[in-house]
């Protein structure tokens, strides 16, 4: 966006922020999801549209973790030219008066410095033009990126991290989130039309987002958005929106096994609450009683311990072995995702996985995606 120039309506832009390294990845579900000009950038991808793409972007797409809308920028060398402009700014067109705000800062490279007190310069701008309360509770949050003397205005229209779907409520420990689940699954080659099986399920996550993809069920249709409180809102027109999303019909079965019973007790219970429990099955097991589910062959996709998060390499060792050795022996046909933080772990699986990998962030560790071909 040019500087001075605020959003128009019908062509915003629209930022889809993801989970470091997996922008390509959403970038070609947007790009599926029929959004235009979908583009890669770091942390995320950029597509334009009006304001019902934006809600469209919170209710349909998996990958995503934010849909900000870019408002406008203008240049700023120094706080009272920040105060000029941000009361200059068409609030009015995007805030209503009777929505609480709150106001996030990030400067950087810039000789405003100061996140603080260029956020009360904003937030005082924004109260004077549309008397609007200042709340840090609020739904509505406007984001300022002030970057080598340029501020950037945007609305997060999301509200809670889009990971949260509104279904699963209990979670084991180092849990994944909805979105990065997601991601891993279409970047192993899933589509909908297999089947799938967790080994190590815990709160069900790949199983249940696989069963939703599979359905065609929308991620955002139980939870409410930070959009709902912003005048370009049209309630007819969104309950029409999602009346259309969920497109149910028939699809595979899918898996998710563990040695925990709290995790299948778990996974049980989110699935009910997502609405796929007549498709999936949790059950409780160990890696070496594993066996392959009756018909065609699918996708096995795993998130174990590594070394970082639970225990050191060497104490998982034997664990990979085991599970490498299960799949390859019982598991012909299947492809198989693994995510670790460790090459040796995955090597110890003994599986041929490809020399190409999807590197990505999980809870701050560096981790990688490990893909085989049909065993």
């Amino acid at each position: 966006m040019t500087t001075d120039t605020p959003a128009t309506s019908d062509q915003l832009e629209i930022f889809l922020a993801t989970v470091p390294g997996l922008e390509a990845a959403l970038q070609r579900e947007a790009h599926g999801k029929g959004f235009k000009g979908a583009k890669s950038t770091p942390g995320g991808v950029t597509v334009s549209g009006g304001w019902h793409e934006v809600w469209r972007a919170n209710l349909e797409l998996r990958g995503t973790s934010k849909v900000l809308v870019r408002l406008g920028s203008f240049k700023v060398q120094h706080l009272a030219k920040l105060d000029k402009r941000a009361r200059a700014f068409p609030w009015g067109e995007t805030l209503r008066g009777d929505a609480p705000v709150r106001v996030d800062v990030t400067c950087k490279k810039s000789r405003i410095y100061h996140d603080k007190a260029a956020a009360e310069r904003i937030e005082k701008a924004i109260r004077a033009s549309l008397g609007v309360e200042i709340s840090p509770e609020a739904a509505v949050c406007i984001k300022a990126r002030i970057f080598d003397d340029i501020c950037t205005i945007s609305v997060d229209t999301s509200g809670e991290l889009l990971h949260k779907r509104g279904h699963k409520e209990a979670v084991n420990k180092a849990p994944m989130r909805e979105n990065l689940a997601a991601l891993l699954l279409m970047e192993s080659g899933f589509t909908g039309d297999e089947p799938v099986v967790d080994p190590m399920c815990g709160s069900g996550t790949f199983v249940i987002e696989a069963a939703e993809m599979a359905l065609g069920l929308a991620p955002g249709r139980s939870r409410s958005f930070a959009f709902e409180e912003l005048k370009t809102f049209d309630a007819a027109a969104w309950q029409a929106m999602k009346a259309k999303a969920n497109n149910t019909g028939s699809a595979p079965r899918f898996h998710g096994f563990d040695r925990d019973a709290g995790a299948i007790k778990m996974s049980t219970a989110n699935a009910e609450r997502a609405g796929v429990s007549n498709l999936t099955t949790f059950s409780r097991q160990t890696i070496s009683d594993l066996t392959r589910p009756e018909g065609e062959a699918g996708l096995v996709i795993i998130n174990p311990p590594y070394g970082a998060r639970i225990g050191d390499v060497k104490k998982l060792t034997s664990l990979y072995s085991a599970l490498g050795a299960t799949l390859a022996a019982r598991f012909g046909g299947w492809r198989v995702g693994l995510v670790t933080n460790s090459r040796e772990l995955a090597k110890a699986t003994g599986l041929p996985f490809s020399r190409k990998t999807t590197a990505f962030s999980h809870g701050g560790i560096p981790v990688k995606l490990y893909k085989t071909g049909p065993l």
